[in-house]
């Protein structure tokens, strides 16, 4: 076994046994590189990357291949999802010199850990001949190689250079609108060509664009979207949950691996979509997602796993296709017939080998009948009986707060106490866990709570706190995100130029970077500009707008150029160009007569919409509920531009 023996993180530990010698990313393998002057191989992944797991097979497990490694180079490997300030870097580098990216990431470094040359996936015989050729490079051209290492971190640090200042106005809104429309797929839903990936951020926006302006398609573009992706392949159609994308254009045969932020993000689109839609199918589409976390995605400590894999080299998505002839001996004659036309079953299937990627074709409905609902069941209970795909059982503070934040719109809802608990144990789970007191920690992985929190990992879980608060009668939820947003300011705020780093100063690296785009997850600056609206309003506190005045001024040049980009930040500027309500429910006690007319409230999409209970269990009123303490009957108070009406005794007579 080689150094990755004594790391936690389940992707470190399948290269363990390689006979590559292996080093972490860390100080061991940084002096090695310098004392020996070799320059460094540095290989990023993550433990569900398909292609990582070809690459291994075919280079890294291989004696002829390690052979090269180890006498010329360090190697290092990095798994992606716990070290992402180390991704983004070289990342950035891999782009600009090839012109695209992706995983597995093969990155050549000088001893200083600045990139000369990098790649993405290499097969064996080109991997050994680049391997030989730079090594052969690096001994009589070292001084060119060091240069162009040079140049290249140049290059980055530039990257980081915020463009020229910008002014955002609400037509910033329209013209993200107009983009979107443009770049949309009216016939499968989506925007773009393949491969497409689900669109969360922008469908949010999209209905809340909807919304606030008459005569345009915004709400039909999203509500297409929800449809094509929820008849697809890349929804499990038996078993719930979103694959990660679509190779295709048409949502029909996705890359299988499941992401718990994927399904925690989509889970809370379609809540948002049945809100603003009142379609039952999407609300369906949510809970069978929620409930798939729930089953397959959730630890004994009450923590949310991290993914799913595709399938082993060579057989992806072998657990969730079906042949012809596989449903024909599972089902009577009449049952494999019903499900035949509702799949859309063939004898020459839609994927590799005859087999069939299960979906909906337009001529079916996706409400689903009780016959259907039973056949679903049977087909689940024998592909349970298959080896499941493997599972990356570390917890990350950031997913398992998009996770949380999913669980309590659920609960809001659909009044489930089991969405309400799983949040609950959620919240419990990552302050027990990842919270040292004084910082948040990024994974826990068997018992152990290991490497500094990024800015996603704060906005992430302030978020999940400040949407969970709505729910309870006692304010500790909103106690905690006001106590991370003060660590989060000492940490990553730029006191210069503005706006918050990803990471935390460190020696290690040469570049601190700050991101505002959107990419798989949203920009944790754009949630940091959602908090601070919601900390804001919630608080009274002045200093929250400031912060966020400046966090705007800081993104606005980047958001003006490509506003589509930046779906986290539309949210946010829809908040604020719009006219936001509060509503605090005064009362002696939560009943369930109570608890269902809030209930009914949430069905509907009022996305500024901030609730807060306050009730005998509220010890420490926040500035919203100050002054409405219970007086023996239940009153609502309804605010707007922190001004408050006088108080009703029901829901029916407010103007939402």
């Amino acid at each position: 076994m080689n150094r990755l023996a004594q790391e936690l993180s389940p992707y470190l530990q399948q290269h363990r046994e390689n006979p590559v010698e292996w080093f972490p990313w860390g100080e061991e393998a940084f002096a090695k590189a310098k004392a020996e002057n070799k320059p460094i191989f540095l290989s990023i992944g993550y433990s569900t990357c398909y292609w990582c797991h070809v690459m291994e097979k075919d280079s890294f497990e291989l004696p002829e291949v390690a052979e090269v490694l180890n006498k010329h180079f360090v190697a290092i490997k990095v798994d992606r999802e716990e070290r992402p300030e180390i991704d983004q870097i070289y990342m950035d580098a891999v782009v600009g010199l090839t012109g695209h990216g992706g995983w597995p990431m093969s990155v050549f470094l000088t001893p200083e850990r600045k990139p000369f040359f990098g790649g993405t996936f290499f097969y064996r015989a080109q991997f050994i001949e680049l391997c030989t050729k730079l090594a052969e490079m690096w001994s009589v051209r070292e001084n060119d190689l060091s240069q162009s290492a040079e140049k290249i971190t140049e290059y980055l640090k530039g990257l980081s250079e915020p463009p020229l200042g910008a002014v955002l106005s609400p037509e910033i809104l329209t013209d993200a609108y107009d983009q979107l429309q443009s770049n949309f797929d009216a016939q499968f839903g989506g925007f773009g060509d393949a491969p497409k990936f689900p669109p969360s951020q922008s469908i949010r926006f999209l209905l809340r664009y909807g919304r606030r302006n008459t005569g345009n398609r915004a709400t039909d573009l999203a509500d297409y979207t929800l449809e094509c992706m929820r008849r697809g392949g890349i929804y499990d159609q038996i078993g719930g949950g979103f694959h990660r994308y679509s190779v295709d254009r048409f949502w029909l045969v996705p890359h299988f691996e499941k992401m718990l932020y994927d399904n925690a993000l989509l889970a809370l689109t379609y809540l948002e979509g049945y809100q603003a839609l009142k379609k039952p199918e999407y609300l369906k589409t949510a809970t069978h997602t929620l409930d798939y976390i729930l089953c397959e995605m959730t630890s004994p400590e009450r923590g949310f796993l991290s993914a799913e894999d595709a399938g082993e080299v060579g057989k992806e998505g072998e657990f969730y296709v079906w042949t012809k002839g596989e449903l024909q001996s599972l089902l009577s004659p009449s049952e494999y017939q019903a499900l035949e036309a509702r799949f859309g079953i063939t004898e020459s299937g839609n994927f590799e080998h005859g087999t069939n990627v299960l979906h909906l074709p337009r001529s079916e409905s996706l409400t689903e009948s009780p016959e259907i609902q039973r056949l679903s069941q049977l087909l689940l209970q024998a592909r349970n009986k298959r080896t499941r795909p493997h599972l990356d059982d570390k917890s990350l503070t950031a997913w398992n707060a998009l996770t949380i934040t999913a669980f309590s719109k659920g609960y809001q809802i659909t009044g489930r106490d089991e969405y309400r608990r799983a949040a609950r144990d959620g919240v419990r789970f990552l302050k027990e866990n990842l919270f040292t007191g004084t910082e948040l920690l990024r994974r826990f992985r068997n018992g152990e709570g290991k490497f500094s929190g990024y800015l996603e990992d704060y906005t992430y879980l302030i978020q999940a706190l400040l949407v969970s608060q709505e729910n309870e009668e006692e304010n500790s939820f909103a106690e905690w995100a006001i106590l991370l947003q003060s660590i989060q300011d000492n940490l990553f705020w730029d006191k210069d130029a503005k706006g918050y780093f990803f990471s935390k100063e460190s020696p290690e690296l040469f570049l601190r970077k700050k991101e505002f785009n959107d990419n798989a997850t949203p920009a944790a600056n754009g949630i940091a500009a959602q908090n601070l609206i919601r900390l804001y309003r919630l608080t009274g506190e002045e200093k929250y707008k400031i912060r966020f005045e400046e966090l705007l001024q800081a993104a606005a040049p980047y958001i003006s150029r490509y506003p589509a980009g930046y779906g986290s930040f539309l949210l946010a500027l829809d908040e604020l160009y719009g006219s936001p309500q509060e509503l605090v429910v005064s009362t002696d006690s939560l009943t369930e007569e109570l608890s269902s007319e809030l209930r009914a409230l949430h069905q509907n999409f009022h996305p500024g919409l901030i609730t807060a209970l306050h009730s005998s269990k509220t010890v420490t009123p926040l500035r919203l509920q100050q002054g409405k303490e219970p007086s023996g009957s239940t009153l609502f108070f309804l605010c707007e531009n922190r001004a408050c009406k006088a108080p009703v005794s029901s829901l029916s007579k407010l103007s939402l």
